[in-house]
């Protein structure tokens, strides 16, 4: 299936919609009884997050008739829909507030992710950063594209290939378990410089831009991985779990590394992650 320039329009709009009625007005503005733990202190749901995602969800059903949404929210009760995006002809994934402990806790590092995925495909994707107005947006072949408010745009590149002491980057190694989250904490002092943002939206627009060399991450929900994936593959970017293999809709398990080229890639593998 082809994802057309008109339904990105559509998919940036209702996106911007929601920010601007369910989750800046709540910024800063959260009472204890709107914020939920989910699976730890620091992984927390918000009325923002629900409600922003109900706001996409049927507008994309609207316009979309019949396509699967798989919302991160939505997800919490009906887990077998992550499977089905291998082999749905038109699915969503749904992030409504990537970042929700920082939402909560009042830092402005947040965003909105959409990716578009048709059999088993990620064909077009969509970050938006509701604080500044800034949309980032990939359709398959077709490059990626910083959108500003204002309506410039210009196409993204990532960096150009770099020794290991010369690189900066992230790794969440903050959810990882021992021993590993020991051994790549302190394998990421070899990098030049080494960042930790709990955003996934921000992490690919710094790796996809050029400012960083890489990101990687140990858990991949496909609402935090599969619209940024393509966003820094069309950056011109290199893209691989742990283990080698490409990432595709429906894996959850395997980690994953972006970085400016194979090379690299391989050069982080083997110094950040090690085994």
């Amino acid at each position: 299936m082809t994802f057309s320039d008109t339904d990105l329009d559509y998919l940036m709009t209702i996106v911007a919609e929601a920010a601007a009625q369910e989750i800046m007005p709540r910024f800063r503005n959260l009472g204890a009884d709107d914020i939920s733990e989910k699976t730890s202190a620091i992984d927390l749901v918000t009325e923002a997050d629900l409600l922003a995602e109900k706001h996409i969800t049927v507008a994309l059903k609207a316009h979309f008739p019949g396509a699967l949404i798989v919302g991160e929210e939505a997800y919490e009760t009906n887990k077998s829909v992550v499977s089905a995006l291998a082999h749905a002809d038109l699915a969503f994934t749904i992030d409504p507030v990537d970042g929700t402990f920082n939402f909560a806790a009042g830092l402005p590092v947040f965003g909105t992710i959409v990716a578009v995925v048709a059999k088993g495909q990620t064909i077009a994707s969509v970050i938006y950063d509701p604080v500044l107005g800034d949309t980032i947006t990939a359709i398959r072949g077709a490059g990626a594209f910083l959108r500003r408010q204002a309506g410039q745009a210009r196409r993204l590149s990532v960096a150009p290939a770099a020794p290991l002491s010369a690189m900066t980057g992230a790794i969440s190694w903050g959810h990882m378990k021992e021993p590993d989250r020991s051994r790549i904490g302190g394998n990421l002092r070899k990098a030049r410089m080494a960042f930790a943002l709990n955003c996934s939206a921000y992490e690919y627009w710094m790796v996809a831009s050029g400012k960083w060399h890489f990101i990687g991450h140990s858990t991949l929900m496909p609402w935090d991985h599969l619209a940024g994936v393509l966003v820094h593959q069309e950056a011109g970017g290199y893209t691989a779990k742990f283990d080698g293999t490409p990432y595709r809709p429906g894996e959850t398990t395997g980690g994953i590394i972006s970085a400016p080229d194979e090379h690299s890639w391989h050069i982080i593998r083997r110094e950040i992650i090690g085994d």
